[in-house]
């Protein structure tokens, strides 16, 4: 059996950031069970806002007109088995840089309305290539409250896009940590990531 292929996604501007250290527990976890892990690390990478001109959604393989870094991890990210998105909470929700690149996968899917049968209600189609993915979520805050911090708000992004995308969350590592680095000392999140690599590299 072929290795999973786990694409990471880190959005933090810190390279040692507290959700960047968890998703590397995650890809700890996962290449130790043998899965091909890549990260990306979102921040300095040139990634435009949608400017929504639709151009993408004209058929699966018409990717994004935009030419910018965005452009090389579309087909990074249909060949993954599994997808990890990393972020810390900012003004209480996602960072800006994942944001960003969430709205950019825009381009992975094609919606359409198509008439009824025998004249019945139009019916609205979704195709995408994220469809069946398994997901990781890591999310770090300041606060030690998820509700005072706004991280139920990211959550929820989250949950709503995998619901809407068909792809499966297999597993959520969240936890307060104010200072940078300062979530090494967490050493139940640590495993909780570490265990989320294996679970995601196991196909769980």
């Amino acid at each position: 059996m072929a290795p999973k292929k786990i694409v990471i996604i880190e959005s933090s501007p810190r390279h040692n950031g507290n959700s960047t250290l968890l998703a590397r527990e995650v890809a700890s976890g996962a290449v130790n069970l043998g899965a091909d892990v890549e990260t990306v690390h979102l921040h300095g990478m040139d990634i435009k806002p949608c400017s929504a001109c639709d151009a993408c959604q004209e058929s699966l393989e018409t990717d994004c007109v935009i030419g910018d870094d965005m452009k090389a991890l579309y087909s990074r990210l249909r060949a993954a088995d599994a997808i990890v998105y990393a972020t810390p909470v900012y003004w209480f929700t996602v960072s800006g840089q994942i944001k960003l690149f969430m709205d950019r996968c825009y381009a992975l899917t094609c919606a359409a309305t198509v008439p009824g049968e025998e004249g019945g209600e139009p019916v609205y189609t979704l195709e995408n290539d994220l469809a069946g993915k398994k997901l990781g979520i890591v999310l770090t805050y300041g606060d030690v409250d998820p509700f005072v911090s706004g991280a139920v708000n990211a959550l929820r992004t989250f949950q709503d896009m995998a619901r809407f995308l068909g792809a499966e969350i297999v597993g959520q590592v969240y936890g307060s940590a104010l200072t940078p680095g300062e979530i090494v000392g967490n050493s139940a999140l640590m495993h909780q990531a570490y265990q989320l690599g294996r679970d995601l590299a196991a196909g769980a």
